[in-house]
């Protein structure tokens, strides 16, 4: 069983990728669980048809963690994919990262952590411990960072390879960066610039996903780019992602940038 992470800046685009890509493995004929890691509770709308599915954090508060049941929290999207959403706290109460925990302790008990792949979409940037949980404790242990060529997205990137490093020196760690994804801004050079921070990092370029209309025009529909237009440019693009990750065994140890030579690299290419 593989499990994959997807981590980056908020808004980058990290949910649509992990949808689309579920999406396409799925087709692939692989058996999906993804498991949405932020309060927002979105990563699986698409997967969905628009709809948001209960979280487990609301559903822990409201009856209590004996109440709830694998068919409460477990949900069956497109082309059978595995749907949960942790939730998180009410607003301005507790941690968010928190019911990363609870969520993957009861996912655990219930035997629902199986499958050909799981894919954790991850909140942000790596800032607090709940949210590192995926890395730390072992579930995921091939971590992609999403990305696209602008300053602030890839210091978030270079954040979350400070995790992976730090995460990977501990002894039992299996947390490695497996690569980065590209999510275009439609900016100059800018795939030849996430291709290099990538190898810089010790990392290396899995996939450009270039900017393209029928994105917004799917989820807009309520679906992924996979079920709404099949055949075009766009869905290709993710299948070509879900090959890459399914054949990809170079997993390594990141070496984060210092923060003058990021802007020096984005400079270069700006």
């Amino acid at each position: 069983m593989k499990q994959i992470a997807l981590y980056g800046k908020g808004g980058i685009g990290k949910s649509t990728t992990s949808a689309n890509l579920s999406a396409a493995l799925s087709q692939a004929g692989h058996n999906i669980l993804q498991i949405g890691c932020d309060p927002k509770r979105d990563s699986t709308r698409m997967l969905m048809q628009g709809k948001l599915i209960p979280t487990v954090m609301d559903l822990v508060r409201e009856r209590g963690a004996p109440g709830v049941t694998p068919a409460d929290v477990v949900y069956t999207g497109f082309n059978g994919v595995r749907c949960v959403e942790a939730g998180g706290p009410e607003p301005g109460v507790g941690c968010a990262g928190r019911g990363i925990i609870a969520t993957f302790q009861l996912l655990e008990k219930f035997g629902t952590l199986t499958g050909d792949v799981i894919v954790y979409d991850v909140l942000g940037d790596v800032v607090c411990g709940g949210f590192a949980m995926p890395m730390r404790e072992g579930y995921a242990q091939e971590v992609y960072l999403v990305t696209s060529g602008e300053l602030m997205s890839l210091y978030a990137a270079n954040n979350i390879c400070k995790a992976i490093e730090r995460l990977s020196a501990r002894p039992k760690s299996r947390c490695r960066l497996a690569g980065v994804i590209c999510n275009a801004k439609n900016q100059p050079k800018e795939e030849e610039l996430v291709a290099e921070f990538a190898r810089r990092v010790n990392s290396h370029l899995v996939q450009f996903i270039p900017r393209d209309r029928v994105v917004q025009l799917a989820e807009l529909n309520r679906k992924t780019v996979i079920e709404y237009e099949p055949a075009s440019a766009q869905a290709q693009v993710y299948r070509d992602l879900a090959v890459r990750v399914m054949e990809n065994t170079r997993f390594t140890i990141p070496t984060p940038l210092e923060i003058d030579d990021l802007e020096a690299l984005a400079i270069e290419f700006m």
